[in-house]
């Protein structure tokens, strides 16, 4: 890396005492404010225009062209998360997440022009400059996780590591969240500034524009906070100073490696971690599989959009306090072994479709079917990213958890959460879906396992 992402060089190494000590913990707080709400900046511009499609119909746009559009983000995300985490690896995380993140938000506040300026009379060119910037939004949105991997296996060590990525993890949960409040009065602060008495396009503000300058300010912000690793801060490791070292550690983990060495060597050629990339495609089956079909589920069973809503806010708030617990006992019953827990939680994730299904028609137990299925679904999610982290070197960390990503997202949010279980719902109906999801669990549970005894050793 060259220029603004070239890693900055270690430092002399600060002598061990209070004063040392006092400044790792000042630091270890700050890079980790840096990534939190660096990271919940990439999710205040990640799924914006699923929120504009049902005001993009009455300016005479149509429901099939619009998830084309959509679609290039998932496929966009899902390829960026493994190819530019590699690039991660060899960039210094403190420019490489704002970059991203500034980068992501100008894709966004973009979106208004041919929406606005190119319209629907001329309807195939604006579709195709949407589905381009689309694209952009999630290729960038894909360089803010990996340098938060590389910031988090770098500050904090393996021992603690699935506890502060637990909590770290909520920050996708916090940026989410305020996508909708942040369309509601970004459109009613500033709409009428640019559009006057045209109500109609008050949208493209609190969608696109208004979301767009606070990442940005995000992006400084994580600038300021971040720093790379503790020895460019005159720090020694984290596992030097906590004593906390992995059984595979090694001080070549601490250079930089080639991109040929990253993938041939530690991540293509690791076959733990093609086993956890293949459980993650059937944990993000089963967690957008259940997310994104509730609302259709249910209105089709004849419960209002208003109570399917609750239902999928339900879904997703339980994810906090799940995630917070599986990352807890990762590290505290577990002894920062992942392959178990993640096991555990899975199959109790099976448990709740199994009530959902079965009770489909009752609304109150259906939303306790998906708080169940919320509370525990993210707990594996969050984990096979830190157990990715785990089984590869910290010089690789990005790559690892973005080939864990890539299957995710391409593989079992794209083709198998959205593609084949709408195609199966359409040609054989709901229960059939339900079977599905009950099978990827197990699958789940089935390639978590192949790794389990070589956590143990």
């Amino acid at each position: 890396m060259i220029g603004l992402l070239k890693q900055p060089a270690y430092k002399p190494e600060r002598p061990a005492g209070p004063e040392t000590d006092a400044k790792y913990k000042r630091m270890r707080l700050q890079v980790f404010l840096g990534a939190f709400i660096g990271y919940a900046g990439f999710y205040l511009v990640r799924k914006n225009f699923s929120m504009a499609i049902p005001a993009l119909a009455p300016l005479g746009f149509e429901k099939t062209e619009l998830g084309i559009v959509l679609s290039m983000n998932a496929v966009a995300y899902a390829l960026s998360k493994f190819l530019m985490g590699s690039v991660s690896d060899r960039s210094n995380a403190r420019a490489f997440l704002p970059l991203g993140l500034i980068l992501t938000a100008i894709s966004m506040a973009f979106m208004i022009v041919p929406i606005h300026w190119i319209g629907a009379e001329h309807k195939a060119l604006a579709i195709v400059v949407m589905a381009l910037l689309n694209f952009l939004v999630g290729w960038f949105n894909g360089m803010g996780w990996p340098p938060c991997g590389r910031v988090m296996t770098h500050w904090f060590s393996v021992g603690e590591r699935g506890t502060m990525m637990s909590i770290w993890n909520c920050a996708h949960n916090v940026g989410g969240a305020l996508v909708g409040p942040m369309a509601t009065y970004g459109a009613a602060w500033f709409g009428s500034w640019f559009y006057g008495t045209h109500q109609e396009m008050y949208f493209l503000i609190g969608t696109f524009a208004f979301p767009a300058a606070v990442a940005v300010f995000i992006a400084l912000l994580a600038y300021i906070l971040l720093r790379d690793t503790p020895q460019s801060c005159g720090l020694p490791s984290v596992e030097k100073w906590r004593n906390d070292y992995p059984k595979n550690y090694s001080e070549k983990h601490e250079q930089t490696l080639s991109a040929k060495e990253i993938f041939f060597k530690y991540v293509l050629n690791n076959k733990f971690l093609w086993f956890i990339a293949l459980s993650n495609a059937f944990v993000y089956m089963v967690r957008y599989g259940c997310l994104d079909w509730a609302p259709t589920i249910l209105t089709e069973k004849g419960i209002d959009l208003k109570s399917a809503g609750w239902a999928y806010f339900a879904y997703e708030f339980a994810a906090i306090p799940g995630t917070l617990l599986c990352g807890w006992i990762s590290d505290h019953l577990f002894h920062g072994k992942r392959a178990l827990p993640t096991m555990i939680f899975m199959a109790l994730v099976a448990v709740f479709i199994g009530l959902y299904w079965a009770f489909i028609d009752n609304l109150t137990v259906v939303i306790i079917a998906l708080i169940g299925i919320g509370f525990f679904i993210y707990g594996p999610v969050m984990l096979i990213g830190v157990q990715a982290l785990d089984l590869a070197p910290k010089n690789a960390a990005g790559t690892a958890a973005g080939f864990t990503g890539f299957f995710g997202y391409f593989f079992g949010t794209a083709i198998l959460a959205n593609f084949v279980i709408g195609a199966v719902a359409q040609a054989a109906g709901w229960n059939w879906t339900f079977l599905l999801l009950l099978a990827a669990c197990l699958l789940a549970i089935f390639f978590m396992g192949l790794t389990y005894k070589q956590e143990r050793r």
